[in-house]
């Protein structure tokens, strides 16, 4: 899908059904003039639903439908007939994607399964038909209960990609190239920093016919936690990784700042970032002698990692090793 399809962000305007009010009818026939009362309760007005659907991966089909209304609940009627409910309206949404309202941006709900659906905004209760309000000393209420308004406000759907490995890196740390390579995913590659705008996915073949998720998440950059090179909107798709790959080439002018860096980007973001488990690869290993390896591994003491190349595809299936020990141990 190209870039400018894949949408990670919208804003809506939802409104629930009102509900129905209640009857205050009283029965009359031809040889019962005074029936007493037979209202009916009215209809619940209608929810709006989020759904999770496997085969969206964008939020790009509500980009441009910002108004979202449910329908309202029909009255009760006579004979204590119940009103008809409002139309509940359900809208699909990607997994992994987080509702949050727009005033507070207070988290409301997220989804994260397939076929999974929470309430965003309930409808307004059905009012009580007069027959709720019989007593002994009002035999005959002429009244009856008014339905619920509806409810309406502005909310914010974020989507935060899910895979098993995330990889994070700096800006042309080659996310994309070994992306490419481990997996059939074919990423936008150039020699130039923020290549990759959007997350892409890719399913990494391994042993016996077993696969994990890798995710190319657009590269990070120094204050990326206060929003620096777009870095709050690429920061959010990483708190749904199980593993955090971290990629820092060969040539950087020092591998374990840059390592260091990342990882501060992370912990000022969100702090739970920290906890979750973490495989260092550095790649363009072809232009390490031996000599140079073992002075880095003297360093690398500290996480699992692994030397690569995506070009000659040394270490890549020392990696998935790592990678897999990593997801299920």
């Amino acid at each position: 899908m190209p870039e400018s399809n894949f949408v990670d962000y919208v804003k809506i305007f939802c409104r629930s059904g009102k509900g129905g009010s209640g009857s205050a009818h009283l029965r009359r026939e031809k040889f019962i003039p005074k029936g007493g009362p037979d209202g009916g309760d009215g209809g619940r007005g209608g929810h709006i639903i989020l759904r999770g659907n496997k085969q969206l991966w964008t939020l790009i089909h509500l980009k441009y439908r910002k108004h979202i209304f449910a329908g309202n609940g029909t009255p009760g009627s006579s004979s204590m007939k119940t009103g008809a409910e409002g139309e509940d309206i359900y809208v699909d949404v990607p997994l992994g994607t987080v509702a949050k309202d727009a005033e507070s941006g207070m988290q409301l709900l997220e989804i994260t399964e397939d076929g999974q659906e929470k309430i965003l905004l309930k409808g307004g209760r059905g009012g009580l038909g007069n027959v709720h309000f019989k007593s002994s000393v009002r035999q005959t209420p002429r009244f009856a209960q008014p339905g619920e308004p509806e409810s309406e406000g502005w909310f914010i759907l974020e989507l935060k990609v899910l895979a098993d490995v995330g990889l994070v890196g700096f800006p042309n740390a080659g996310k994309s190239t070994l992306l490419s390579v481990v997996s059939a995913a074919r990423p936008k590659i150039a020699d130039y920093p923020f290549t990759t705008l959007v997350p892409n996915l890719g399913i990494v073949a391994y042993r016996d016919h077993k696969s994990f998720i890798m995710a190319d998440i657009p590269g990070i950059i120094e204050g990326a936690h206060e929003g620096k090179g777009l870095g709050a909107r690429f920061l959010r798709h990483i708190e749904r990784n199980s593993v955090l790959l971290f990629l820092v080439p060969s040539d950087s002018r020092d591998v374990m700042a840059e390592y260091r860096i990342l990882l501060d980007e992370l912990g000022k973001y969100n702090p739970e970032l920290l906890d979750k488990k973490r495989v260092l690869a550095i790649s363009k290993a072809d232009l390490l002698d031996d000599e140079l390896m073992a002075e880095m591994r003297e360093e690398i003491n500290f996480t699992p990692y692994a030397f690569i190349s995506s070009v000659t595809g040394a270490g890549i299936d020392s990696l998935k090793d790592i990678l897999w020990r990593s997801l299920n141990s």
